[in-house]
């Protein structure tokens, strides 16, 4: 009888506990991160602490129910993770080949004495009144790849989302987000109001985002948390992909200012990190990879050229155009400025061209095997300026 009695307590105590157990909400995404030729990452925020994982199709003629499909969770050392900020990649994956997938997460409590866990109800993407999302590798193959550019939004979401009005993977392979999308970051909720749950709602759920890191996020107390929300193929914010004839190489520009500077309070070493990413940036520029590329573009949020010369330009100036310089660049893409400037060949002493993109406008780039052709589009979809670059 005490045992019984010992029984239905527990069953009570666990029926109560799940029925006030909050039930988890998807805040952000989900949306796609870090793809390469054989893996993509899909990323997305809840509201309470959830398990979660990201079930995987492949794209056919089979309906998504028609078998058990693959879940692929976050794990750390053996366990599957429990949190608010998922990151789950797949891998394993064919090159250029679209998947399907849907994302879940399973609201998490613990019990009690044990660390016994209860779980919860569970959050998803619309997998009942939706096609499952889609996800495709990267392909380096490929003839002709698409992309724009925004920078500068600082947190106006609805400029970012006039700029990107109709962005969907029929017609872009990847978004970048070349700097300053916010003006400090305090806290999560500043991130995904600022641009991030509009972007991902908008196209990020299907169409890549390639985060390019300015300085205004370098600042704010949750700053560091930065890179959990744009993980990187190398886990720092340089990097490198290839999508069709393009070699991208994301560099990362450290503060505008010195490392003394007061608006830092002492945690600025950016000079030191700048040296490291030049040592890694001579190897990315001799590797096979970026020699025989087709076409190479440089993304940078604060230029090496035009407006005044603070510390930060100087530092770029310094460490990453020699390395630069004679290695075949095609076209270097910034922002900081908020205004327009376009720099050809012959008016710089750098000999590729660079844009520095407004803070108002959007940059759409065609890229073929000879041939970028640069569109600068204002938020009405007005054409503000146009250029067709050969090789």
């Amino acid at each position: 009888m005490k045992k019984l009695l010992l029984a239905l307590l527990f069953v009570f105590y666990t029926a109560t506990l799940y029925a006030e157990l909050p039930k988890a909400r998807i805040i952000v995404g989900p949306y796609l991160q870090a793809v390469t030729e054989t893996s993509f990452t899909v990323v997305w925020t809840t509201d309470h602490p959830t398990v979660s994982w990201v079930e995987v199709a492949p794209e056919d003629e089979t309906h998504f129910y028609a078998e058990k499909r693959p879940r692929h969770y976050q794990t750390e050392h053996g366990k599957r993770s429990i949190g608010t900020i998922h990151r789950i990649t797949i891998s394993n994956l064919q090159a250029g080949t679209t998947y399907r997938y849907r994302v879940f997460s399973q609201s998490v409590a613990e019990s009690g004495k044990g660390g016994r866990i209860v779980l919860g109800g569970i959050a998803s993407s619309r997998v009942y009144r939706r096609e499952p999302l889609r996800a495709t590798t990267l392909d380096h193959s490929k003839s002709q790849v698409k992309f724009r550019v925004v920078n500068d939004i600082h947190g106006r979401d609805s400029i970012m989302c006039a700029l990107l009005r109709g962005v969907d993977r029929t017609n872009a392979d990847f978004v970048v987000f070349n700097g300053d999308m916010t003006s400090t970051i305090e806290s999560e909720t500043q991130i995904a109001t600022g641009f991030l749950r509009s972007a991902a709602k908008q196209f990020g759920a299907e169409v890549p985002i390639l985060f390019v890191r300015g300085n205004h996020e370098n600042r704010g107390h949750y700053s560091s948390q930065l890179i959990n929300y744009f993980p990187t193929t190398s886990g720092r914010y340089y990097y490198t992909f290839r999508q069709g004839p393009v070699f991208g190489v994301v560099l990362d520009c450290g503060e505008d200012k010195p490392d003394s500077d007061i608006e830092y309070y002492g945690l600025a070493d950016f000079d030191n990190y700048r040296t490291e990413e030049a040592a890694w940036l001579k190897k990315v520029v001799t590797s096979e990879a970026y020699r025989t590329a087709p076409l190479r573009i440089i993304f940078l949020h604060i230029p090496p050229v035009c407006g005044e010369i603070w510390h930060g330009t100087h530092e770029i100036r310094k460490k990453f155009m020699p390395l630069l310089q004679g290695t075949g660049v095609d076209l270097m893409l910034c922002g900081h400025l908020h205004k327009f400037y376009y720099v050809p060949v012959g008016k710089s002493e750098y000999d590729f061209p660079i844009l520095i993109n407004s803070n108002n406008d959007a940059v759409h780039v065609v890229a073929e095997k000879n041939r970028l052709h640069v569109s600068v589009i204002d938020p009405a979809g007005h054409k503000v300026a146009e250029y067709d670059l050969k090789k």
